[in-house]
């Protein structure tokens, strides 16, 4: 059989497993808080995988192994913010959330989570917070099916919209009939995946190498990618970048504490104390992920630069390194199930933000509206339906690849944590806080972030960090100036950390 045969074969096996599972998921779905939040019965190990594979996308098998490759080591100092932020967000915000959001009405969603948490009567935040996720959100999961099309277009030379189509259908299916549980497990499987191929790949390729000692001295004198002299710096962590730039891309650590497809995992946890063991799955799993992606892309530069007969398929951002790699070193069935790898990071993040995004616009937007609430089976099916809604506006909008969706995608990750970051820690850390605080901090965040992103600010430091440095200011500038919150709200404050407490204390 041809190569394209079996890397076709491969695919169908991966997606065969991702709908299995959703079907396996449908099975298990009884009740509303089920299908939105698996019933808060998550495992840590499905939830720090799910949180990881939901996370960190095509970034971490092709966007950083290609800017490695081409850079240097100058270009891991996002990673290091990654992971600073990830591990942050396991510590200080997994357990306390968990908690908290249980305290609070048994809130299933973050604006949910924001209304009970400062007992907004009015419904301003939730309606606010809940906007601004499903249109985020929305342009999120198109530019995922965007990538999902464009990988077939690249991986099997086929048609971008028949590819885009086919990654929609599998990934709108198994999260339509699974929810959050299926969302949850596919992305954990993916996340496996993932972790799999970045350490398989790198170890065979230096196999392969007649010297293997060769990949820390050939980027630096010798022919490669983009290089004709090679690269002298290429090991400098410092080389060519200003220390603004350095201090933006450890910024972009920031933005966990407010992504709303991350932290919703915290709130699924069986208990606060699965925190503890989710951050030490979690961050294994992202440490030697991100390990493996950085040795891809230094064994890259001597695995291609000594084989000048080995072709990059990207030549312009050298991304395709780690797919050209995994073509050229395994049978094609093989190659193929590691090629699903950059499939897998696409759709658990697909997956994850549709869900986010479908369950607000119920949970958030038509609760307000409808005043009596429907049964359990309708509810199910009403987000079932705002599933297949928002999928479809999110296709539409991927039709026709469109540069601005790609940039808005890019700047996204810098408002969703200047919106929300600051008032999610403040939230959880701060009994003073109150509502006008809470939504003056958000849309400050916002607006800061979305006007320097748009100018030539952005090109001085990361919009994220004048937009954090703004919500957080203006939170406690606007919480100090006006009444505080009342006595029911800081009592309920003090239930939480105290439940927390407890949990954490146990053996």
């Amino acid at each position: 059989m041809s190569e394209h045969t079996w890397n076709v074969i491969a695919i169908i096996i991966y997606m065969s497993v991702m709908l299995g599972i959703g079907y396996w998921s449908y099975r298990q779905t009884d009740e509303y808080e089920d299908y939105v939040l698996a019933g808060r019965g998550l495992n840590p190990f499905v939830a720090a995988l799910s949180a990881g594979a939901a996370d960190m996308s095509g970034w971490l098998l092709m966007g950083l192994p290609g800017a490695l490759f081409v850079s240097g080591m100058s270009e891991l100092w996002i990673a290091v913010g990654l992971l600073a932020g990830a591990w942050a967000n396991w510590t200080y915000v997994a357990p306390r959330l968990r908690s908290y959001s249980e305290v609070a009405d048994d809130s299933v969603t973050i604006p949910s989570f924001f209304e009970n948490r400062l007992g907004d009567k009015s419904r301003t935040i939730r309606l606010v917070s809940s906007t601004i996720i499903v249109v985020f959100f929305t342009f999120y999961v198109s530019s995922g099916m965007v990538a999902g099309g464009k990988y077939f277009e690249s991986t099997f030379g086929g048609d971008y919209l028949t590819g885009m189509l086919v990654v929609a259908f599998i990934t709108v299916t198994y999260t339509f009939i699974g929810g959050f549980l299926a969302v949850s497990y596919t992305d954990a499987v993916q996340g496996m995946i993932m972790f799999c191929s970045l350490i398989i790949v790198p170890v065979m390729a230096l196999l392969y190498l007649d010297d293997p000692s060769s990949i820390w001295t050939w980027a630096t004198s010798n022919s490669y990618g983009p290089h004709a002299d090679g690269n002298p710096q290429y090991f400098s962590l410092i080389s060519g970048i200003s220390a603004a730039t350095i201090i933006g891309n450890l910024a972009w650590g920031l933005g966990y504490f407010g992504q709303p497809h991350i932290i919703v995992r915290f709130m699924a946890l069986r208990t606060p104390k699965d925190a503890r063991t989710g951050r030490m799955i979690g961050m294994s799993w992202m440490f030697i992920s991100i390990i493996g992606a950085v040795f891809i892309a230094i064994i890259g530069t001597a695995f291609f630069g000594q084989n000048p007969d080995l072709a990059i398929t990207d030549t312009s951002k050298y991304e395709s390194v780690f797919l050209d790699m995994a073509r050229i070193l395994f049978h094609p069935l093989i190659g193929g199930l590691i090629l699903t790898a950059v499939l897998a990071a696409i759709m658990s993040t697909i997956s994850s933000q549709l869900l986010v995004s479908s369950t607000s616009l119920i949970e958030d937007i038509f609760k307000i509206v409808k005043k009596n609430h429907p049964s359990q089976d309708v509810m199910i099916n009403l987000s079932r339906t705002a599933v297949i809604v928002v999928s479809v506006v999110a296709g539409l909008l991927a039709v026709n690849p469109n540069n601005s969706i790609l940039d808005l995608v890019g700047f996204a990750w810098a408002g969703f944590g200047s919106a929300f970051g600051p008032a999610v820690l403040f939230m959880l850390y701060w009994k003073r806080l109150n509502v006008q605080g809470t939504l003056a901090g958000m849309i400050a965040g916002a607006v800061v972030c979305g006007v320097w992103g748009n100018t030539g600010l952005k090109d001085v430091v990361y919009e994220m960090v004048p937009g954090v440095i703004a919500a957080t200011v203006i939170t406690y500038v606007v919480t100090i100036m006006t009444k505080p919150p009342s006595e029911e709200v800081v009592a309920g404050f003090e239930h939480a950390v105290e439940r927390e407490k407890e949990f954490l204390a146990k053996a």
